[in-house]
C-alpha cells in the first residue's frame, strides 16, 4: 500500500458525545522521549513539534495526552500548545488524571477526588485552553470509582470539562460511572497480543451502547514496555503484512480498528515516516480470512 496519500478518515469517524473524530488518532507519550515517561534520552523539540503538525496535515483530530506525560526536558503537553496552539476547532484534544508524577520524574501517590480539580487545571495551564474536549479518569487499582469519577462530573457541571471517559476499568465501572454522568469513551489496554477477557467485554458493551472503545498499546506486541512498538512479529501477522505490501504494524492497528466502528485508535510515535504508516494503516482492508486467522491469535495472547 502506498502509505503518502492516505489521510486519518480512511478509517472513518465516531462521536465522542457530540464531538466527531477520525478513527485514527494520535497518542502523544511518544513526543517527549525515546522511551515512555523518564526513560530513554529526550526527543528533539522541533522534531516532535513537526510531527504534531504533519498529523493536524494528515487529518488527525483526535490527539490523546496527560499532564503526566513528560521527560528530563519535555512535556507533551507543552509540545502540543506550541505546535497547535490556536488550536483548530475540530480537534479534539484528550487528556486523563488520576496518575501522579512529581517534578523529578517518580511516581508519587496517585489523586485523592479532591485532587482531581488541580490535575485538571494543570492539563489546561500547561494546554493553554478554558475547557478540556474529554477527560478520562485513570483507574489506580482501587474497587470503586464512584468519588473519583463524581468529582470529575462536578468540574463538568462547572464548564471545566466538556465529557468525560474512564481508562483501565472493568466492565462493573463503567456501570458505576454511568449511575453518575455519561461515559463517551473507554480507554483499556487492548491488542493482538493482549487478550484479557474483561477488555474483550468491554469492547463488546462499548460497541452495544455507542461508547467509544481506544485501546492503548494497541501496537506493543506482548504487552511491551511501556507501549513500545512489537519489533517481533508472528508469522500470522507477518504473512498478512506481505499480502498488502504492509508493515506488521499497520497490520496490527488494522485488526484492532476492524474490532468495531466504535473502536478508535491512537498509536504514539515521534518519528514521521512511523506517523504517516500509522495513519494509512486505516485504509488497509483484512480479508475474513485474515481477520479470523488473526481473531485466532489474540485468543491465545493471554
Amino acid at each position: 500500500m502506498t502509505s503518502e496519500a492516505i489521510t486519518a478518515d480512511a478509517a472513518g469517524t465516531w462521536q465522542l458525545g457530540d464531538l466527531t473524530v477520525n478513527r485514527v488518532g494520535f497518542g502523544a507519550m511518544r513526543l517527549t522521549g525515546s522511551a515512555a515517561f523518564h526513560l530513554g534520552a529526550p526527543s528533539d523539540r522541533e522534531r516532535s513539534i513537526s510531527v504534531l503538525r504533519k498529523a493536524v496535515e494528515l487529518g488527525v483530530n483526535h490527539i490523546d495526552t496527560a499532564a503526566f506525560y513528560f521527560s528530563a526536558l519535555r512535556s507533551a503537553n507543552e509540545i502540543i500548545n506550541s505546535a497547535l496552539s490556536p488550536y483548530a476547532d475540530d480537534l479534539v484534544v484528550v487528556t486523563k488524571v488520576g496518575p501522579f508524577r512529581n517534578y523529578s520524574g517518580e511516581w508519587a501517590t496517585s489523586a485523592r477526588p479532591d485532587d482531581l480539580r488541580g490535575h485538571v487545571e494543570e492539563n489546561l495551564r500547561q494546554l493553554g485552553r478554558d475547557h478540556l474536549d474529554v477527560v478520562n479518569l485513570r483507574r489506580m487499582r482501587q474497587d470503586s470509582i464512584a468519588e473519583h469519577f463524581g468529582a470529575l462530573a462536578e468540574l463538568r457541571e462547572e464548564g471545566l470539562i466538556r465529557h468525560l471517559g474512564i481508562s483501565d476499568v472493568e466492565p462493573r465501572h463503567l456501570a458505576e460511572a454511568q449511575a453518575i454522568a455519561p461515559v463517551v469513551c473507554v480507554q483499556n489496554q487492548f491488542g493482538l497480543d493482549s487478550y484479557d477477557p474483561a477488555a474483550d467485554e468491554l469492547l463488546r458493551i462499548c460497541g452495544q451502547q455507542g461508547i467509544a472503545f481506544v485501546p492503548f498499546y494497541a501496537i506493543a506486541g506482548d504487552r511491551g514496555p511501556q507501549g513500545a512498538a512489537a519489533t517481533t512479529h508472528d508469522d500470522a501477522v507477518l504473512a498478512v503484512a506481505r499480502a498488502h505490501d504492509a508493515t506488521p504494524t499497520q497490520v496490527r492497528l488494522a485488526w484492532t480498528l476492524r474490532q468495531g466502528p466504535h473502536v478508535l485508535a491512537i498509536p504514539g510515535t515521534g518519528n514521521p515516516d512511523h506517523l504517516v504508516e500509522n495513519v494509512a494503516a486505516g485504509a488497509l482492508r483484512l480479508t475474513d480470512e485474515e481477520a479470523g486467522t488473526l481473531d485466532a491469535l489474540h485468543q491465545k495472547g493471554d
